[in-house]
């Protein structure tokens, strides 16, 4: 079965992401660290039941605010200085991805 792209960059994504919020220090790891972990994997369980919803509108509308959330909790970690601008560049384009393709998708549901 071939995934949806959004779904392939989200995977991607949190592999990529996973490693750096592991290794932030102890005081941001188990507050910001965890809460990032814990939206891309909601991003990534959301994306596939909406796959299979009827009723996506509602599922796309709240993933679109986890994917702004994690937006801004990206440019936190960079203006803490816990992560290097190349890295910050880089998860801000492929988080701008996967935003741009779920609203793709639910301004898609929405002309159904």
């Amino acid at each position: 079965m071939n995934e949806l792209p959004v779904v392939e960059k989200t995977y991607d994504l949190i592999k990529w992401y996973l490693p750096i919020l592991n290794r932030l220090p102890k005081e941001h790891k188990f507050g910001l660290g965890q809460r990032m972990i814990d939206i891309l994997y909601d991003l990534l369980e959301n994306l596939i039941i909406a796959r299979y919803s009827r009723n996506k509108i509602p599922i796309l509308e709240s993933l679109n605010a986890k994917v702004d959330i994690l937006r801004h909790q990206t440019r936190l970690l960079f203006d803490l200085n816990l992560m290097q601008e190349q890295r910050y560049e880089y998860a801000s384009k492929q988080i701008h991805e996967v935003g741009s393709e779920i609203g793709g998708w639910l301004k898609h549901q929405k002309k159904q």
